[in-house]
């Protein structure tokens, strides 16, 4: 049974979603630069984003490089570790892509997503497949919704960026089709539900009928997205300003008030949800929820929360010992197995220092810059997730404004 929370709270927050910003990035032009407060130069920030980007999308094929081109016009991100290509992979390369301002990267993964992963027909019409075998093979037909939510709005930054082509290469029709999906599939007869839930909001953790839709992952909620939508999309704009408020409320209710974190997956009330190996836990899903919070703060400054969030998390990792904490935790702090070391919290610790207002958000920042690429097998995730944090943290990750 859903808390009076989701049913009288967050829909009087639904009605001031645009109130409740101002100040930000977006409205500014000024996307803060963290990285010159530990005394870099643009001159050694470039060169570092570069090296990356070289590495991550040219470098030596067994142990560096994750894309891969195919042919003339295709490449698919490689989860090297489970030997598949996902929605959640590739769509952060054509972010990475548009940010990076190298389009042809960003058609060649569009074009393998268009071709392999998206459904034009069947239980999952309109949705993309969440991992599929490098020769394209859909392994499972199952969506994953950050796939969608990533696909959509680097589409509508590289229509911002570089203007709207013919085909799958109108990028703003495509980004909007995609939204069109997310919120007019349900289907009872084909076992498909719309990616959001109607009474609060909230994305779901998959859309399809049964258990997997009626909780979310907190890692899903990207209310700066979703504000964008709400600006730019061709319907449903409304609901896009509620979602975005609804994710904003519902991180007070799933972090840890002492610790800060966040579980992998939660009910739509915030309680952590028992599913898999690690649903209950703070591990690599919830990883991303220190750069969500944040980013939305940087962009958007809608909530005085998301910096004492910040804070609070930061702290709970520093009195752990900032080059020595592990990875997964019960959200109360209670350390879980396995333990390790991952370059992928590491930067997602670092893009927290953008809400974070503790002097100590600094040293998190330098531990993050000293850190070396993973190489090998593990690659995937954590360099896709370093990319990202260098992107945030030099504020050259910005909203390109489509036509």
């Amino acid at each position: 049974m859903r808390s009076l929370f989701a049913f009288f709270l967050i829909p009087a927050l639904f009605t001031s979603a645009f109130a409740q910003t101002g100040g930000g990035a977006v409205e500014t032009g000024q996307y803060p630069n963290v990285l010159a407060e530990i005394g870099l130069s643009d001159a050694e920030i470039q060169a570092r984003l570069e090296a990356v980007w070289q590495t991550l999308f040219y470098g030596d094929d067994d142990t560096e490089r994750v894309y891969y081109p195919v042919g003339d016009d295709m490449a698919y991100i490689l989860d090297v570790n489970n030997q598949d290509v996902r929605s959640e992979g590739m769509s952060y390369g054509m972010m990475i892509a548009v940010q990076m301002d190298r389009q042809e990267e960003f058609d060649r993964l569009w074009t393998w997503a268009k071709t392999y992963m998206y459904q034009s027909r069947g239980q999952y019409q309109g949705y993309f497949s969440w991992h599929n075998r490098a020769d394209g093979t859909p392994i499972d037909r199952n969506p994953a919704s950050d796939g969608e939510i990533w696909f959509a709005t680097a589409l509508f930054f590289a229509a911002g960026r570089w203007g709207n082509g013919e085909g799958i290469y109108n990028y703003q029709a495509e980004a909007n089709t995609i939204l069109n999906a997310m919120l007019h599939t349900e289907s009872p007869t084909s076992g498909a539900t719309n990616m959001f839930d109607a009474e609060t909001a909230m994305v779901v953790f998959v859309p399809q009928f049964g258990r997997v839709s009626e909780f979310t992952d907190p890692s899903y909620h990207v209310p700066f997205f979703y504000e964008l939508w709400a600006r730019w999309a061709d319907q449903d704009r409304e609901f896009w300003a509620q979602a975005a408020a609804a994710s904003r409320a519902f991180w007070h209710t799933t972090a840890h008030p002492e610790t800060g974190l966040m579980p992998n997956y939660a009910e739509f009330t915030g309680e952590p949800v028992v599913w898999g190996d690690y649903g209950e836990f703070f591990y690599a899903d919830a990883w991303r929820t220190a750069m969500n919070v944040a980013v939305d703060h940087a962009w958007f400054t809608a909530d005085p929360w998301q910096v004492e969030q910040s804070n609070r998390l930061l702290r709970f990792f520093y009195d752990l010992g900032i080059n020595r904490y592990n990875t997964r935790f019960r959200i109360d702090g209670t350390p879980a197995q396995p333990q390790h070391r991952s370059l992928g919290l590491i930067a997602m610790n670092a893009v927290a220092a953008l809400a974070a207002d503790d002097p100590i958000r600094l040293e998190f920042v330098q531990a993050f810059w000293d850190a070396e690429l993973t190489r090998g097998q593990y690659r995937y995730y954590d360099n896709l997730l370093t990319m990202l944090a260098l992107l945030h943290l030099s504020g050259r990750f910005r909203v390109y404004v489509p036509v």
